[in-house]
């Protein structure tokens, strides 16, 4: 008896410390029905719409337990703080901020908590909750209101993590790519945005996607958008509009020059967008090949020498490098690079076999005596010389080939053949295996008439281009001064998209902007088909498709601004929202 006595206080105690831990233990009600109610907000302090207050600490108190979801992620704070030195803690049914920095004196703070503050039961989240206060004798309520949408749509709309921010004028060393901006919000599922309670002044606004939550842009990884002009914030701004884009704003540079083997080197930043070389002897006896960042020079008859080059490069935003240096090409025994080949993917024809074969260096010579096409065993179509041609002929890597196929020959099926050693680079090296691939003649039946239809733009020279479902460009028409029309004919049966490219600078590509510049990138407009809510046009064996009207959406800018403190919703439907592709 006495032992037994002396082990119940300590079950006793151990029942009152696993009581009082459940007691303490924030955790979901067992049994009843499932909660479907977000957490209600009974007070705060401050108080919402408060005046002359600078608190140190936030807090919430909801109507039951709660939990929060990455606060430091989710929580936007407006004018911006630095998290970093911000603490959440949720504890039962309260959400307790703590702010670790000195607030602005006379400033309009806006704490929206977003989908941060969940009930504990089932992850219900709080929506549409934000705390606002004023330093200050006043409470700032204008609005900034737009649209963001990516310059070429997305098939999968990635609106999540798109930011919108204002940055004051004063604050002339800051932008997008440095600091965070001092008003930013994040757009909805469709773009759609609206910053709140801002002060009456002049702003710089930009958007961007924020994929590593820096609430900055990072030009190389991150698609970003700018309005070029000061946003004079005196009353409500209403129709903004963003369009996201790519533009690598990095120096642009030669990083090192120098020979390898019996070849010379330039090595680059970035790839370059254009690239201009001058020497007496360019594809004589000098010739060159790009690989990614890097410039091979080679010299068919120099060793143990140099020669003057020049060379003009622009990158995709337009920043230059010219500059003047000297190869040098050296006497080695290292083994030249192997002659690679690269056949194009498209393997269907109509009436001519139109294709191309990309090398890895500068072709010298083609034997044509092992040139052919092969439709049936015994017969054969020589390839000649006025066949073949040269995409750039300062580079002479990519052979363009347009081969007539009669129609006398009843085949569907044909094989392009090209012997081992068919080809000679400028190295004298050689295609070490046989090039082989067949081509297929389309059917006639399969073939769409046409689709055509008009541009309504009034900016010269277009590109048009029809594209596959994946962005394949299939097809390519330009438009020059004055036309709108454009015509695309016997095309194979299948879903495509057509979109337009004004050319500014007559390249021939698309080009970003260049926000260093503050010059927008080349508009891009694509066709929509608002009755099926669809970028995508059906082509069906022996139709024609007319009135595939092209419509340009809106640039980067504002479209109107508002009269009153009040405004309406100002956006248009555009056709190059990311939504319905």
């Amino acid at each position: 008896m006495s032992n037994r006595n002396h082990y119940i206080p300590i079950f006793s105690l151990l029942i009152g410390i696993i009581f009082c831990y459940a007691c303490a233990k924030q955790s979901s009600p067992m049994g009843g029905p499932k909660d479907e109610d977000p957490p209600v907000l009974l007070s705060s302090n401050p108080k919402d719409q408060s005046l002359n207050t600078k608190p140190e600490n936030v807090t919430l108190v909801f109507d039951e337990y709660i939990k929060t979801e990455n606060p430091q992620r989710n929580v936007i704070i407006t004018p911006s703080l630095d998290k970093s030195k911000m603490e959440f803690l949720a504890l039962k049914n309260e959400l307790r901020i703590k702010i670790g920095q000195e607030l602005e004196d006379s400033t309009t703070y806006v704490f929206n908590f977003q989908k941060s503050i969940q009930d504990i039961s089932e992850s219900n989240p709080s929506e549409n909750l934000k705390l606002v206060f004023s330093t200050g004798d006043m409470i700032d309520s204008l609005r900034f209101i737009g649209k963001v949408a990516y310059i070429f749509p997305q098939k999968t709309p990635d609106m999540e993590d798109v930011i919108v921010g204002l940055y004051r004028i004063e604050d002339d060393t800051m932008d997008v790519f440095s600091d965070p901006p001092y008003y930013l919000t994040q757009t909805d599922s469709a773009g759609n945005f609206e910053i709140t309670n801002i002060k009456a002044g002049k702003y710089r606004a930009y958007a961007w996607h924020d994929a590593n939550n820096t609430s900055k842009a990072e030009d190389k990884s991150e698609p970003y958008g700018f309005i070029a002009d000061t946003i004079n914030i005196m009353k409500d701004v209403a129709g903004s509009y963003f369009n996201l884009y790519k533009g690598d704003l990095s120096e642009f540079k030669i990083n090192r020059t120098t020979a390898i083997g019996s070849t010379f080197d330039v090595v680059l930043s970035k790839y370059p967008a254009k690239l201009t070389v001058t020497h007496p002897d360019l594809g004589k006896s000098l010739f060159y090949r790009i690989n990614e960042k890097n410039i091979r020079f080679y010299h068919t008859t120099l060793r143990d020498d140099s020669t003057q080059v020049s060379l003009s490069l622009r990158d995709s935003v337009g920043f230059g490098v010219d500059t003047t240096f000297y190869a040098s090409f050296m006497s080695s025994d290292r083994r030249s690079e192997n002659l690679t080949p690269t056949m194009d993917k498209n393997k269907e024809f109509i009436s001519n076999i139109k294709t191309s074969i990309s090398f890895n260096k500068p072709i010298k010579d083609i034997v044509y005596d092992s040139l052919f096409i092969q439709y049936d065993s015994a017969s054969y179509i020589n390839i000649k010389p006025e066949y073949l041609s040269f995409k750039d002929s300062s580079l002479r890597a990519t052979i363009l080939m347009d081969i007539p196929v009669l129609d006398s020959i009843q085949k569907t099926s044909f094989q392009f053949y090209a012997s081992d050693s068919t080809f000679i680079d400028i190295e004298d090296q050689i295609n070490e295996k046989a090039i082989k691939t067949t081509f297929s003649r389309q059917d006639p039946e399969n073939l769409a008439d046409e689709v055509t239809g008009k541009v309504m733009a009034e900016e010269w020279p277009i590109l048009v281009q029809l594209l596959s479902k994946d962005g394949t460009i299939i097809r390519e028409t330009v438009l020059e001064q004055d036309q709108q029309t454009y015509s695309f004919k016997k095309i194979k049966a299948g879903e495509y998209m057509v979109r337009a490219i004004i050319d500014r600078n007559k390249n021939g590509q698309w080009d970003p902007g260049n926000y260093i510049e503050r010059r927008q990138p080349e508009p891009v407009y694509y066709y929509f088909d608002n009755e099926n809510m669809s970028y995508n046009i059906l082509l069906r064996g022996k139709w024609t498709n007319q009135n595939i009207n092209i419509l340009p959406s809106p640039a980067s800018g504002i479209l109107q601004v508002t009269t009153d403190n009040t405004p309406t919703d100002t956006i248009p439907k555009e056709q190059n929202s990311a939504e319905g592709l």
